[in-house]
């Protein structure tokens, strides 16, 4: 996907149904979303709109409805957060984001045996 406008948390909301359970209508979103969130079938069509023209979504006519498809992948958009993320919060650096979970407690020991095997596995070139 092209660099774009940063997708909000109410457009992930509508991308995370999309990177789940493929190609949607706006009906279809909105049966998908309906329980979940208390938006109108409106709200969705402008989400989606705001989507299109962040080159987040493409669209295709079929009968008398558009289904739209995700053209930003959920990799390439958790890739732009964290880094956002890491930018604004640790100046773009790992070491100080891991430090300061590990000085308030939010570290659990899984979490540590995570990390010692992902450095491990950094090391040894895997």
């Amino acid at each position: 996907m092209k660099k774009s406008a940063p997708i909000s948390d109410a457009e992930s909301v509508v991308m995370r149904i999309f990177w789940t359970r493929g190609a949607q209508t706006a009906e279809e979103m909105f049966a998908s979303l309906k329980g979940d969130v208390e938006w109108q079938e409106s709200t969705i069509k402008t989400l989606l709109s705001r989507l299109l023209k962040k080159g987040a979504l493409r669209a295709r006519k079929n009968n008398r409805h558009y289904v739209y498809h995700p053209v930003l992948t959920h990799d390439e958009w958790l890739a732009h957060e964290s880094d956002g993320f890491l930018d604004r919060l640790f100046d773009g650096r790992i070491a100080p984001f891991v430090s300061y979970f590990s000085q308030h407690k939010k570290l659990t020991k899984k979490d540590l045996e995570e990390l010692k095997r992902l450095i491990r596995e950094l090391e040894n070139g895997s």
